[in-house]
């Protein structure tokens, strides 16, 4: 229910190469000849190129192995401070473009508290005793700010990634494994002056801070450090929210290097007298885990296959158009979500759903999957049901190529970027006025007619790839519509 404009201020699009199951039992959908590629070329993205990241999951639970690996000369760790991301330029060329900054352990020791930072025991300065042992305290940080274990970058990774049993003498299995771990940290809520951070290694490098949003448009980040950004901010921001057990309402604590939270009258010292035990002693519980929440975002192309839908969201300024995206329901499919959604947004009622590709979007935690829709031009639009658009409506491809050809028709500049933050910061019950298409300095000359995202953004590859034909449709419109 969320206008796909959102993702204007993304950098780069995940690669998928493979359709859901739901989607390759739709056979009519490709009997049809609805889509013909399965494969989409995102930009700085071969298309055999996935996330280079080795999570390493297996290892998560043992203390022993993140201790060392943290110790390693070759760990490097992604400071955040809130919505912000440190970054760095070489000293020697201050003009570049800023990278991700990737400090060392050493540099960031001051920040972590005092070692060992896995596997904590019940006193300062050691790890857990046999006694204190126990599935409630696997590579258990209940001190100091959360650590992310975000994994090891290695070219050879699946060779090298080791299985847990090897790990008896984990320093001299750290010293085998090629490749660089990471992790990942927040000092948003420590003591910290945030100013001494900047100075670390300045003979070399100059560090910043820099709106992590942002980041993921102005910058042109690799699948490296794409992979990164993506999993260390959805990671991070799900362990800053989850504070307080669910189901009782005590204080967590980290486990797995950041990648499990427990309740904190789980510890084998905790004073649990005159309480209930908590019911996450017993059985799963999915609010221990990180969560991803999947959004459909969709474009409706009507039976010509000559036009498709876009819409214009309240919350976004100027002449921008977009996809139309929402959150999925819980108890239907993607499909479903599809469908409901163009008639939430649009009162358009679509059939034929079928995938195209995903992208992850860290703010805080989203899986955009994108699909294509059939859809009836000749009918008329509606934005007075969930009233969540200030406008939709049909474009011919010559239209919409027109704006893709135009050199501002999928920019964004700098008083957008600040708009965009803004509203999306707006709790969802604060009312955001439609925002005037006004230019926000001087008027530009040979201003295209609307704007559309660029293809850093999985709406823009959508509509690229329809409007240069790298989908194909039927000549027979299909019969069979939806039931709303």
């Amino acid at each position: 229910m969320r206008l796909a404009c959102s993702l204007l201020r993304n950098s780069l699009i995940r690669r998928s190469s493979t359709l859901p199951a739901q989607a390759r039992r739709n056979s009519r959908c490709f009997k049809s000849g609805f889509v013909t590629q399965r494969f989409v070329s995102f930009s700085l993205m071969a298309e055999s190129e996935a996330s280079p990241i080795n999570r390493l999951s297996w290892l998560r639970s043992s203390y022993s192995f993140l201790n060392a690996t943290a110790a390693s000369p070759n760990a490097r760790w992604l400071v955040s401070n809130g919505p912000q991301q440190l970054v760095s330029v070489p000293a020697s060329s201050t003009s570049a473009k800023p990278t991700i900054a990737q400090l060392t352990t050493e540099q960031v020791k001051s920040v972590l508290g005092p070692a060992p930072y896995f596997g904590q025991g019940k006193d300062d300065g050691r790890v857990l005793t046999e006694q204190e042992t126990s599935p409630f305290t696997e590579s258990a940080r209940h001190r100091g700010p959360r650590i992310v274990f975000l994994g090891l970058l290695d070219s050879l990774s699946t060779l090298n990634a080791l299985p847990t049993s090897d790990f008896a003498d984990p320093e001299r299995a750290v010293a085998n494994l090629k490749g660089i771990p990471y992790f990942a940290v927040d000092i948003s809520e420590l003591n910290v002056d945030t100013e001494e951070i900047l100075k670390q290694d300045k003979d070399a490098q100059i560090l910043s801070w820099m709106e992590a949003r942002g980041l993921l448009m102005t910058l042109q980040l690799d699948n490296v450090g794409l992979a990164l950004l993506n999993e260390a901010r959805s990671m991070v921001d799900w362990n800053q929210r989850n504070k307080f057990c669910p189901a009782c309402g005590s204080s967590t604590y980290s486990m797995w290097g950041g990648w499990k939270i427990s309740c904190s009258t789980l510890l084998p010292w905790a004073d649990n007298t005159g309480r209930k035990p908590c019911v996450t002693a017993k059985g799963l519980h999915n609010f221990t885990h990180p969560r991803t929440d999947p959004v459909v975002i969709m474009i409706a192309i009507d039976e010509t296959g000559d036009k498709i839908l876009l819409g214009r969201g309240k919350r976004y300024p100027g002449k921008f158009y977009s996809a139309l995206a929402g959150f999925i329901e819980p108890g239907e499919t993607f499909e479903e979500a599809v469908v409901r959604e163009m008639w939430e947004e649009a009162g358009v009622k679509a059939w034929n759903v079928t995938y195209h590709s995903a992208q992850p979007w860290p703010f805080p935690a989203n899986l955009m999957v994108g699909f294509y829709a059939r859809a009836d031009a000749t009918q008329p639009i509606r934005l007075d049901l969930d009233n969540e658009l200030m406008d939709a409506r049909w474009y011919t491809r010559n239209e919409i190529l027109e704006v893709l050809n135009h050199k501002l028709g999928t920019r964004i500049v700098a008083s957008d970027q600040k708009k965009f933050a803004e509203n999306a910061d707006k709790a969802s019950h604060e009312a955001v006025s439609a925002v005037e298409a006004k230019p926000a300095v001087e008027p530009v000359v040979d201003e295209p007619p609307f704007r559309v995202p660029p293809t850093s953004a999985i709406a823009g590859v959508l509509i690229r790839d329809w409007a240069y034909k790298k989908i194909q449709f039927p000549t027979t419109p299909v019969v069979q519509k939806g039931n709303l």
